[in-house]
């Protein structure tokens, strides 16, 4: 097994390596049809970066843990270091306009927030909390608790994160394991007694929250889940981080009785209220097919982020609900990167009742790590940053950015559809007959990962694909591959560097992950 555990990076305790990649592999494209502006950026020891906005006030580390729009103009933004500030003239370019307000202070690390009825909902350590500006100064007057009862041990790695609705405006939260807990946190434990495992109650389990602040704990088995976000029908997932029990990073649905990956949140198991019962033993060092297999409360993640090639540690969901103002990729969810400071993208169809889908590279070169994405009246996209002080590229170690298509279309594969005997292939653009029909275009591989507590896992039982034919359809950019050798559950892993669109240009990222 590689190695991975020099030192800790990004919120929820992943682990990179000492030795950065500046990109995802040699060659690596970026995607210049859209464009990052600064809004406020902290900037390292260089001065490489030209000074394009308005100073923040003194003294405030614009470390952004969550952002809510309280109208077309009005971002709120709260910061990890427990503060909400109101920003105005977030979209004037250059952002040298941007007014800071303070709303509201003294929490203890908000990791979310949501806009709610006028006023704000926020996720701290300990609770969920409504805050509200009953005088309408723009100051939060009234701090309310809306939902308690996780356990806190007072382990640093227990984090929480949201809130966020689902498309039936249910609330939803996510836990955080905390790692290695031992002296007096141990005496704020649960146990279960049929397996042994000890964790702070709820630890590792994604929950609802009703109407009277009722906890609903719905699914279980999440390592460090910092990403919450509903797809386009409105159901819930979140993304997992690499590390002991997850073998890379992964985007799951949130679904009643479900367990993910991480076994000591099966502390909770016989807690009343729990949708998980009856695990007996949890096998350990199996290929995740196998594993899947004996381990039936065990669910295959929608999407597996290859370690590297598609990020290093998967933050925030952020469903694209512009309508095209943000490119060809409307009602596909966009998924935040930490350690290599980028943005990937998820397309998800349902096959047999279950979510499955595909990833693709997006877009690199923003300053800092990728924590927290919301979605601009005008399509845009307004990127929060932190690296937390761990280790990410960027010249900066916090601020705020904003992606901005401009209008002119990618050549990208949009969608990759499976099919029995292979794939479908949607590219945004209309493609060159020739280079697309033609097998030699693509490359294609599947591999698995172990289920194990080891940090992590290499990409095992990995096989060439023999990709038999390519057929273009009529509209000109869906195209048809028959592939021998698919294997339930494994990822397979797509090289369509050959493919020219119409007009002769090559794919902006060619590569794309399909489960």
């Amino acid at each position: 097994m590689v190695k991975r555990s020099m030192f800790r990076t990004l919120l929820g305790g992943g682990l990179c390596l000492l030795g950065l990649q500046m990109s995802r592999e040699a060659g690596a494209t970026d995607n210049e049809t859209y464009r990052i502006v600064d809004v406020a950026v902290a900037k390292a020891a260089t001065e490489s970066r030209s000074k394009h906005w308005k100073p923040a006030p003194d003294g405030l580390a614009l470390e952004v843990s969550g952002m809510a729009f309280l109208n077309d103009d009005r971002l709120a933004v709260a910061i990890r270091k427990g503060e909400v500030w109101i920003l105005d003239g977030v979209y004037d370019e250059p952002a040298e306009q941007v007014e800071y307000k303070r709303f509201a202070t003294a929490l203890h690390e908000p990791l979310g927030l949501l806009a709610d009825d006028g006023d704000l909902l926020t996720v701290q350590r300990t609770e969920l909390t409504r805050l509200a500006d009953i005088d309408g100064d723009d100051i939060a007057d009234e701090y309310t608790t809306v939902a308690k009862g996780w356990g806190v041990t007072g382990h640093y790695h227990e984090y929480a994160y949201g809130p966020k609705r689902d498309g039936k405006g249910n609330l939803w939260i996510t836990l955080n394991i905390g790692l290695g807990l031992n002296g007096e946190q141990l005496s704020r434990t649960v146990t279960s007694k049929q397996l042994g495992y000890r964790q702070g109650l709820w630890r590792g389990w994604g929950m609802k929250v009703a109407a009277d602040g009722t906890l609903d704990p719905v699914c279980a088995g999440m390592r460090s889940p910092s990403g919450l976000g509903a797809n386009a029908a409105g159901d819930m997932f979140y993304t997992d981080q690499q590390g002991n029990w997850v073998a890379t990073n992964s985007l799951h649905h949130l679904r009643p009785g479900a367990f993910f990956h991480h076994v000591e949140a099966l502390a909770s198991m016989e807690q009343p209220g729990s949708t998980i019962h009856d695990v007996e033993n949890v096998p350990s060092g199996l290929p995740l097919p196998r594993a899947l297999e004996v381990f039936p409360q065990l669910k295959a993640p929608a999407v597996w982020f290859p370690y590297k090639k598609v990020g290093q540690s998967a933050t925030d969901i952020m469903l694209d609900e512009s309508n095209g103002k943000f490119g060809p990729f409307s009602g596909q969810l966009f998924v935040g990167e930490f350690t290599q400071a980028g943005i990937n993208r998820v397309f998800l169809e349902k096959v047999n009742g279950e979510y499955q889908g595909a990833c693709f590279p997006f877009k690199l070169g923003f300053a800092s790590a990728v924590l927290r994405m919301v979605q601009g009246s005008d399509g845009s996209v307004f990127v929060g940053l932190t690296n937390r002080g761990w280790s990410s590229l960027g010249d900066a170690s916090y601020g705020l950015q904003r992606l901005v298509w401009t209008g002119d279309t990618p050549f990208e594969i949009k969608e990759m559809r499976a099919c029995h005997d292979g794939f479908e292939l949607e590219y945004t653009l209309p493609v060159d007959a020739n280079t697309a029909s033609d097998v030699n275009s693509y490359q294609m591989k599947s591999y698995t990962y172990f289920y194990h507590s080891t940090y992590g896992s290499d990409e095992i039982q990995t096989q060439p694909l023999v990709i038999r034919s390519a057929t273009v359809a009529e509209d000109g950019r869906t195209v048809r591959l028959e592939v021998d050798g698919l294997r339930p559950h494994f990822v397979h892993e797509l090289d369509a560097s050959g493919v020219r669109a119409a007009s002769g240009e090559p794919l902006v990222h060619p590569d794309a992950y399909s489960r």
